[in-house]
């Protein structure tokens, strides 16, 4: 009886795993490519597998060309401009396991530190130098100064981040392996949430005064209601 039920436990965790494995990943397509539809259905997410093809016949070239990482995005007041590419801007992408995004940062400018919980990120810098790096589970950090033309990866779930130390405009293009991969901005994630008061000032030993000005700073509502 226990050799059995030890059995049936080594099996059903093999079946987890397996199952676990599978959705880990964005999944594998079953017919060379498909173009969304042109029209939006409310209970489809914009970033779904799921979407409605385009016939064959109702194909062209042109849906499988993106144009739109030719020039920098609009600029923040931070001094961040990004152009994200994904199914949405770039019918072609559905299906196919990826996305793109070019950021573009002034000198002195960062990418704050976020993750990707859904994908691995390989980073391109095209022109300028950048600090860029992350940090493993063991809060150890991988990080260097960027050369032009150099490459720098981001293992999936790993907060990273980029500061441009040059003295002009850089340019990063940057390929993900999910064409939805999610960002989180932990800045954001941690003050602009919502997460409790009370905890914070706990968490990070500041007074509730600080965290309330952190909390504005990083919570749309709250910015847009001063």
């Amino acid at each position: 009886m226990e050799a059995s039920t030890m059995f049936l436990v080594k099996a059903l965790l093999l079946v987890c795993f397996k199952v676990c494995f599978t959705l880990a990943s964005d999944p594998d397509p079953i017919q060379d490519f498909c173009i969304p539809k042109p029209i939006t259905f409310p209970h489809h997410h914009p970033f779904s597998t799921n979407l409605p093809c385009k016939n064959s016949s109702e194909v062209t070239t042109e849906d499988f060309v993106f144009s739109g990482l030719k020039t920098a995005g609009n600029f923040t007041e931070t001094g961040l401009a990004t152009v994200p590419v994904n199914p949405t801007s770039f019918p072609g992408l559905n299906t196919l396991g990826l996305s793109f995004v070019r950021a573009d940062l002034r000198p002195g400018a960062i990418n704050p530190p976020h993750y990707h919980p859904r994908a691995t990120e390989v980073a391109h810098l095209v022109k300028g130098r950048v600090y860029s790096g992350f940090v493993d589970s063991n809060n150890k950090v991988y990080a260097k100064v960027m050369e032009e033309g150099e490459m720098m990866v981001y293992p999936k779930g790993l907060v990273h981040f980029q500061m441009n130390v040059g003295d002009v405009t850089a340019t990063i293009l940057g390929g993900l392996n999910s064409q939805s991969p999610g960002i989180q901005k932990i800045p954001s994630v941690v003050f602009g949430s919502g997460i409790n008061e009370e905890l914070l000032v706990k968490a990070f030993g500041l007074s509730l005064e600080q965290i309330g000005m952190l909390k504005k700073r990083f919570n749309p509502v709250m910015s847009n209601e001063h």
